[in-house]
Parts: structure tokens; C-alpha cells; sequence
């Protein structure tokens, strides 16, 4: 496969797991005990244009609070995520996708003009 597009495509199969993450994490904001889920990204050997992404789980706890059950009051932890940093990443994830989805444009209009030259 030519080098930019698929340097450009592993990038985006890596920003794709990013993006899940994010999603189950402010899925689960007010879900009891919740752990969030952090992904990091990792360039390749220098060359290869591989990106790969590393799911790891926070274990920090969460804010604990006292509520009403039919026990009576007991402590309860409450999920740690949190919402202002989700959402500017998931925003910043976006134009993650947007910059390597026109990289992947200006390689394949590139390819076609040489094409077009042969």
C-alpha cells in the first residue's frame, strides 16, 4: 500500500480507538464505580508510518459520597471520570481525524496526478 495513506489510515484506526474510549467513558460518568479508560498513542519505528494505541485503566478512585439505599446511608464511589477533560479530547480527537483524513487526500489527488503523467 502507498506509504502516505497507509501511515495516514493507521493513524486513523488508532484515533478510533481514542475515540471509543472517550465514548464509553462519558457513557459511564454516572455509572457507580466506574473506571475510566485512557488511550495513549505511539508512533512506529521511525519510517514504518504505523501508529498503534494503548488502552490502559485508570484505578484512581472516584469521589465518594453517602446515599440513601435500603441499608440506610452508605458510602458509595462514584465513577472518576471527568466530564472537562472528556469533552475537549474528544474535540481535539476530531481534528486529529480531519488533519489525517486530508493528508490522506492530498497523498491519493498526488498519486492520480502521477498517474495521469505516465
Amino acid at each position: 500500500m502507498i506509504s502516505g495513506i497507509s501511515s495516514g489510515l493507521s493513524a486513523l484506526k488508532a484515533l478510533t480507538v481514542k475515540t471509543n474510549s472517550i465514548a464509553d467513558n462519558t457513557a459511564n460518568v454516572n455509572t457507580d464505580g466506574f473506571k475510566k479508560t485512557r488511550v495513549t498513542l505511539h508512533a512506529g519505528a521511525p519510517g514504518s508510518g504505523t501508529v498503534s494505541a494503548y488502552v490502559q485503566r485508570l484505578n484512581t478512585p472516584g469521589p465518594k459520597v453517602y446515599e440513601q439505599t435500603s441499608k440506610g446511608e452508605t458510602l458509595v464511589e462514584k465513577s472518576n471520570v471527568d466530564l472537562t477533560g472528556e469533552l475537549p479530547a474528544l474535540k481535539l480527537n476530531r481534528r486529529y481525524f480531519e488533519a489525517n483524513i486530508k493528508a490522506i487526500q492530498a497523498q491519493d489527488k498526488m498519486l492520480g496526478t502521477l498517474l495521469d503523467i505516465v
